[in-house]
């Protein structure tokens, strides 16, 4: 079920394997027994959208709980459980999600998510990297179907299907509502704009790429909780938007992958016409933050935001797939952001949790606080991970804006109130075996209207 509106969205692959049509009825209640059923209604599973549905249900509650579940023939599939947003505007004094990215399959089980689905929430977040495009077996026995690369719809479907398989990561779609956005796994590793990844491939035409970006667009709305408005069109496909809850949180979902330049060298990356957020996008998002908004303002999205330096001394080197590269945009968003009230960026992709000081001038460690970073670990991509490892020093000695790294497996749990925002990284220790306990490696506490997070 689609977390944005009280109309909520959800998808179900029947699970027989069908060339006609099938229709699936799908029913709505108050309770998780289905004793009051309040919607119900039926979907056709058609198999040029691979039998997958999307019902878009009106007529809800705002600031409700619901359950839902699906019929075909006589399966009857498991109750999933949704919560649809307040009504906008309405007073809200608590709002409690996570977020997570970066679910490499063949690299650990995802224990995390078996843990996050036991969490208190009303939404998950997913920043990214929700499949892998690679042909990667691993050694724990998760091998990719198939085992090559995703080129082609077929493909791509059959790779989502396979991670949508996984019971930990199936239990956590159906205690809460998901609002996703994608990065770059889901078609090609650092792909941008019409532009693939350099190999040898055949993609490196820009309109071979363009039809493997459709085909993997395609099997991504075909399989992911979005409304039948963000259907793909070809090779483009809208998934940013903003998602309002009351008048506490506004939280923006970014796409830095499908308008953004390529990624470039040195100095290139201070030029003032570079954009990773595309001309409508970045429009969107401005005015969006001008107001009015909320007591809290986040922008939910894939790449590193806040300043990079990965060399010790007056060297510098930055990641040349992060805002970094896009120097002159990303400081334009950042000063839109420091007039927004309580701006906070969630970020995904680097297998990392860090928090960081979103400084006015990154270059000044006494520059004003004008906005906090929290990013979060993956769940299972990069295998078990580590606390730190010896880059990070110098990572914490070059960037005092960051505050804070650890290389573990996890998600990010956040509690928003009126007056604080609490980040908890929640951890656990291995994930090339299943049945890690989970714990919280550290918290953290922003103040409403005073930027940048404190450890506690």
């Amino acid at each position: 079920m689609d977390a944005a509106r009280a109309g909520a969205a959800g998808r179900r692959r029947p699970r027989r394997h069908a060339v006609e049509a099938v229709p699936v009825e799908w029913q709505v209640a108050a309770d998780e027994r289905f004793g009051h059923v309040v919607r119900a209604g039926a979907e056709i599973a058609r198999p040029e959208s691979a039998h997958t549905v999307h019902a878009e249900v009106s007529g809800l509650r705002p600031g409700a709980e619901y359950f839902y579940r699906f019929r075909v023939g006589n399966e009857i599939s498991p109750v999933g459980r949704t919560k649809t947003a307040p009504r906008p505007g309405a007073r809200l004094d608590r709002f409690s999600f996570a977020f997570a990215s970066c679910q490499n399959y063949p690299d650990g089980f995802y224990t995390a998510h078996a843990h996050l689905a036991q969490e208190d929430l009303d939404l998950v977040a997913f920043l990214g990297d929700y499949i892998y495009e690679g042909s990667g077996q691993g050694s724990i026995g998760r091998g990719h179907t198939p085992a090559a690369e995703t080129f082609n719809l077929a493909d791509y479907r059959v790779r989502l299907a396979q991670y949508k398989g996984d019971a930990d990561l199936q239990a956590a779609h159906a205690a809460f509502p998901w609002a996703v956005v994608f990065d770059d796994h889901e078609v090609e590793n650092n792909w941008a704009g019409d532009i693939s990844q350099p190999d040898t491939e055949p993609d490196q035409d820009p309109a071979v790429f363009r039809q493997r970006r459709a085909q993997a667009f395609q099997a991504y709305w075909e399989h992911m909780p979005l409304r039948r408005a963000q259907r793909p069109s070809g090779p483009d496909i809208r998934i940013f938007r903003r998602l309002t809850f009351g008048d506490l949180v506004d939280v923006h979902l970014l796409d830095t992958r499908q308008y953004r330049d390529d990624q470039v060298a040195g100095d290139a990356r201070l030029d003032p016409s570079r954009t990773i957020l595309g001309a409508q996008q970045k429009e969107w998002l401005l005015r969006n933050l001008s107001g009015p908004t909320a007591r809290w303002n986040v922008l939910a999205q894939q790449v590193f935001f806040s300043q990079r330096d990965f060399t010790s001394g007056t060297a510098d080197s930055f990641s040349d797939d992060a805002w970094d590269n896009y120097y002159v945009e990303r400081n334009l968003v950042r000063s839109k952001l420091a007039q927004a009230s309580n701006p906070v960026v969630i970020t995904g992709d680097v297998h990392a949790n860090y928090v960081a000081d979103v400084k006015a001038d990154f270059e000044d460690p006494a520059s004003a606080t004008v906005a906090t970073e929290l990013v979060g670990t993956s769940i299972s991509s990069g295998g078990d991970g580590t606390d730190q490892n010896a880059g990070d020093r110098v990572q914490l000695a070059e960037n005092p804006h960051i505050k804070f790294i650890n290389r573990k497996r996890g998600y990010v749990r956040n509690t928003i109130t009126r007056d604080s925002w609490t980040a908890d990284y929640r951890i656990v220790d291995y994930v090339t075996r299943p049945g890690a306990p989970v714990q919280t490696r550290a918290s953290f506490v922003i103040e409403a209207g005073r930027a940048g997070a404190r450890q506690v």
